[in-house]
């Protein structure tokens, strides 16, 4: 998942945009710093709590964010045996889709997790 010493971009979602209005929805845009990293001012940092996360390995075009976290959200996740939890969903992005062939995103999708 996230890999520690290699800086990796991530996304972290606060709200579920099915029931949260579009302007009112918080996302952190981050990528991965070592922890004695100093920051201030309008930059932030945080660690992404520690638990159990499904995780999908998702090769994807721009178009196609919105069925990868349906897969997840109701393919995978209501027959997993488990429920989402109260920690932030996130995407970690694993290349850069400028070189890949197809223009593909190549994301791990985690949805935290516990037992229902």
């Amino acid at each position: 998942m996230i890999r520690p010493g290699l800086t990796q971009f991530i996304s972290i979602y606060h709200d579920d945009p099915d029931i949260t209005e579009e302007e009112k929805l918080r996302t952190d845009v981050c990528l991965t710093i070592p922890p004695e990293t100093q920051v201030d001012g309008e930059i932030g940092k945080s660690v992404i709590p520690a638990g159990n996360y499904g995780v999908g390995y998702f090769e994807i075009l721009p178009s196609e964010y919105p069925q990868a976290w349906a897969t997840m959200m109701g393919g995978w996740l209501p027959e997993s045996g488990y429920q989402c939890d109260d920690r932030p969903c996130f995407e970690i992005y694993l290349n850069d889709p400028k070189q890949h062939p197809e223009g593909k995103h190549i994301i791990n999708i985690c949805v935290p997790v516990k037992p229902l």
